[in-house]
């Protein structure tokens, strides 16, 4: 299993011994650091660049998801906005009327 790509991997002792800001320090150097407690990693210390990339990178999936679902299930038949309001109810003027906030 490939935790981060490039990432160093060391035991809760050797980080508790390295200390949070060793261990941000790396980070903020670009080092992407997985902690593991019995050979099994735990946690991860990584830039929040790289975090905002991972956090990006997870949207992208959430839409690609969406994206092959709506593929897979598209029989070719649409409904019109005219007949999903009808179906809750309501109308074009009163779906207008709807405040943004």
């Amino acid at each position: 299993m490939v935790l981060l790509h490039d990432s160093r991997v060391v035991s809760v002792t050797d980080a508790t011994r390295r200390g949070v800001s060793g261990l941000v320090c790396d980070a903020e150097h670009g080092e992407d650091i997985v902690v593991a407690r019995h050979s099994k990693p735990v946690a991860a210390v990584v830039s929040m660049r790289r975090f905002s990339e991972l956090q990006a990178l997870e949207e992208d999936l959430r839409d690609l998801v969406v994206v092959l679902a709506r593929v897979a299930t598209d029989s070719g038949r649409r409904t019109s906005l005219d007949d999903v309001l009808a179906a809750f109810e309501t109308n074009r003027a009163e779906l207008e009327a709807l405040d943004d906030h």
